[in-house]
């Protein structure tokens, strides 16, 4: 499927009763259960299905899927704001007595993340002296759990080697995270240039 039917189209299979083309918007926040045993199973996660919300939703897991589909990706997760998305993508990765190495130019709010937010958690976050992967990798020891690196830096407008970070990267056995806002998917594709995440 080329680009712009993904971005029509994907992640979305017409509804057998509605016939509705368009994906409706669910508006809901709550979910009826069958029975008991269905709703334990839910919420086990024996069984996929919608729960709450802020869990699970019809309309946002058509853009989950129509994301992963035109990130190239395996799946995807719709939180409320970029540094929501980065934040969640960190903290899964890293803990307390952790670093996460990256690019020095940053979007302020991921500078800030980095560098304060991080730290009150025992995380570092380690900045390059440029966005070459010679400097990145100088950086990577044993507690480090990802790389990080935008696209196209905000506001620097700088770009970086995303596949000579992710070869460093992954000889270290950690993965290359990649913010790719300003280019989003219709311009770069990081996970085509070795990147393990997007945000």
């Amino acid at each position: 499927m080329k680009d712009q039917t993904i971005q029509i189209h994907g992640g979305y299979t017409t509804d057998s009763n509605s016939h509705a083309v368009v994906p409706p918007i669910y508006q809901t926040v709550a979910y009826e259960f069958d029975n008991a045993q269905y709703a334990a199973d839910l919420f086990n996660l024996v069984k996929p299905g919608n729960i709450y919300t802020r869990l699970m939703n019809p309309t946002a897991d058509v853009l989950e899927k129509r994301m992963a589909m035109l990130e190239g990706g395996k799946a995807a997760v719709a939180v409320a704001s970029g540094q929501a998305a980065i934040e969640y993508a960190l903290l899964n990765l890293a803990k307390n007595g952790d670093n996460i190495v990256s690019v020095p130019q940053l979007y302020g709010g991921t500078l800030t993340l980095l560098t304060s937010v991080f730290a009150d958690l025992g995380i570092e976050g380690r900045l390059a002296k440029t966005d070459s992967a010679a400097d990145i990798e100088a950086l990577i020891d044993d507690r480090t759990r990802a790389v990080y690196c935008e696209t196209i830096g905000n506001p620097a407008g700088n770009i970086v080697d995303i596949s000579a970070l992710a070869e460093v990267a992954h000889r270290h056995g950690v993965p290359l995270v990649v913010d790719n806002t300003v280019a989003s998917p219709v311009i770069c594709k990081p996970i085509s240039f070795g990147a393990d995440i997007v945000v």
